[in-house]
C-alpha cells in the first residue's frame, strides 16, 4: 500500500471495525472482542481478496462472539474468508462451504446442507394436541421409537423413511390426534462429525 493511502486506509478499516473510539487506547488495555476486532482490521487494511481467521471469537464471552461473527459476515460480502475453527458451531452460524480436516486428512468437502445431510435423519418431532398415548405412536408402522419432549411434542424414531411423515399424518388425521406441527430432525454437526472420523479411522 502507498504511504499517501495509510492514514484514509486505518480510518476506514477501523470504522468499518468498530474500533475508531480507541484509537488513542493501546491494544492490551482492550477487552477481548475489542482485540480481535483490532487483528481483524490488520487483516483487512490493505483490502485483500482473500482472508483467513483463525478461531476469531475463542475466548470471547457471547455478546462479543455475536458482534465478531456479524463483522465476519460483513466482510465475507466483500471476499473470500476461510474461517479456521473447532467450534462447530461456529461453522454453522457463518459458512457455506465446509472442509473438515481430522488427524491431517480432508473427510468432508461440500456445502453446509450437504454437511448437515451426509447421515440420512431418522427422527421426527411432532407436536399433537389431542396427545395419544405412546403405544398408540409405537403402533404407527415404520416407528421404532416414542420419547416423550414435555407438553405436546414426541421425537419418533424410525427405521424406514420412505413415506414416514405422509403415514404419520395420515394416521394422524385418521385417529383426530389434531397434529399441528411435523418436522424431520436433523442430526447435530456434532454427530456427522463423529460419522465421519469413525469412518475413516475403520
Amino acid at each position: 500500500m502507498e504511504s499517501s493511502k495509510v492514514k484514509d486506509a486505518v480510518a476506514e478499516v477501523m470504522v468499518k471495525c468498530g474500533i475508531s473510539q480507541f484509537r488513542r487506547r493501546l491494544i492490551r488495555n482492550l477487552s477481548g472482542g475489542y482485540q480481535q476486532r483490532v487483528g481483524i482490521a490488520q487483516a483487512i487494511i490493505h483490502k485483500p481478496d482473500f482472508v483467513v481467521l483463525d478461531e476469531p471469537t475463542n475466548g470471547l464471552d457471547p455478546n462479543q462472539i455475536l458482534e465478531v461473527r456479524g463483522l465476519i459476515r460483513e466482510i465475507a460480502e466483500e471476499r473470500t474468508v476461510v474461517l479456521s475453527t473447532h467450534i462447530l458451531q461456529e461453522v454453522q452460524a457463518l459458512c457455506d462451504h465446509i472442509w473438515m480436516i481430522n488427524e491431517g486428512r480432508m473427510i468432508f468437502s461440500g456445502s453446509l446442507d450437504e454437511f448437515d445431510n451426509h447421515i440420512v435423519p431418522n427422527t421426527l418431532v411432532v407436536s399433537l394436541l389431542a396427545a395419544p398415548s405412546v403405544e398408540d405412536l409405537l403402533s404407527i408402522p415404520g416407528i421404532v421409537n416414542v420419547e416423550e419432549l414435555g407438553s405436546i411434542r414426541y421425537r419418533l424414531s424410525f427405521a424406514d423413511s420412505q413415506d414416514v411423515i405422509e403415514r404419520v399424518v395420515e394416521i394422524s388425521v385418521a385417529r383426530k390426534w389434531r397434529l399441528v406441527d411435523i418436522s424431520l430432525e436433523k442430526n447435530s454437526l456434532e454427530t456427522v462429525f463423529a460419522e465421519l472420523t469413525k469412518k475413516k479411522s475403520k
